[in-house]
């Protein structure tokens, strides 16, 4: 599951680490457990802190365009000040619970393209931060998400890609900088007024917001425009609800309405429309989210990966 590898930023001679994971199966709002392995290099060294990160690539809109950026968006802390001796092994257990929000990167054992999520060991000693030895962990669906991702698979829905967008939805509150968008084409029985679909989870320890925004078709007077549909749907409610239909009614509902008025409903039965600002605002790489850079060399380790998937 690891690799072992020397950390570079301590010189010839320094520690080397391999960071096991139980399993690299993960789900939002569960524990990820491991061990992280350290053996003693030619000299003792006093290690000020050893951390776990989540690492993957998000889109964000700057000055001149979209670009991909590649960073870390959640910190945990695996050990406190440190000796390793030389030549010694060290094996340190950790626990990290994922972030509710986490994106999704694996739906029913398929990766989904266009998704990375790593888990990347960091070690510092005296004022070095050696950022290395990055593990993939497939992130799977939860219930309520996975029966509304197979409601649309039944009604014909056609996956084409799926990104995480720098920025926040307007009226949902966010834990993360980013949110994730999976996207699909529509079959024959609503492509006569949707081009695609975007679908996004926002998710809490008790609800999911599901923020639906529609690429409608333009008519031969009007052009065309997007909509949004935003629905809170509980945990507790996937596997008592007919989510076939229930996404039916939501797309239905998005064919009727002409203009593009942002709006939510308060249930998920497609029912009773207010104004509660759903659009998607993109952030603008001013100072970037903290912990995000384009080009960083992990980029290079997620180009491996995904050119073998």
């Amino acid at each position: 599951m690891g690799l072992k590898r020397m950390l570079g930023a301590f010189g010839v001679g320094g520690p080397s680490v391999d960071t096991v994971l139980m399993s690299p199966d993960a789900r939002p709002g569960a524990p990820l457990t491991g061990h992280v392995n350290l053996t003693g290099g030619s000299h003792d060294v006093e290690i000020e802190h050893i951390s776990l990160a989540l690492v993957t690539r998000v889109e964000v809109e700057g000055g001149s365009g979209e670009y991909g950026a590649t960073g870390e968006f959640f910190h945990a802390t695996v050990s406190g000040p440190t000796r390793l001796a030389k030549g010694e092994q060290l094996s340190l257990p950790f626990q990290i619970v994922l972030p509710w929000e986490t994106p999704i990167t694996t739906v029913y054992g398929q990766h989904l393209r266009g998704m990375t999520m790593g888990v990347r060991t960091e070690v510092a000693v005296a004022k070095a931060v050696d950022k290395g030895d990055l593990d993939l962990i497939a992130v799977h669906p939860l219930p309520i998400q996975e029966r509304i991702l197979e409601a649309f698979a039944r009604l014909g829905f056609q996956f084409k890609h799926a990104d995480l967008e720098y920025g926040r939805i307007a009226g949902v509150h966010q834990t993360l900088p980013f949110f994730q968008e999976i996207e699909y084409y529509p079959p024959d029985r609503y492509a006569h007024g949707i081009n695609e679909v975007e679908l996004t989870f926002v998710t809490n320890p008790h609800t999911v917001e599901v923020v639906l925004e529609f690429d409608k078709r333009g008519g031969m007077f009007s052009g065309g425009h997007d909509s949004y549909g935003r629905y809170t749907v509980p945990h507790a409610d996937a596997d008592t609800t007919d989510w076939a239909q229930v996404v039916d009614g939501w797309v239905r509902e998005a064919l009727t309405h002409y203009q593009a008025v942002p709006g939510y409903s308060h249930g998920y039965g497609g029912h009773g429309h207010g104004h509660g600002g759903v659009g998607m605002v993109a952030g603008v790489a001013g100072g970037v989210a903290a912990g995000f850079l384009a080009g960083e060399v992990i980029d290079e380790v997620f180009d491996e990966f995904e050119g073998e998937d």
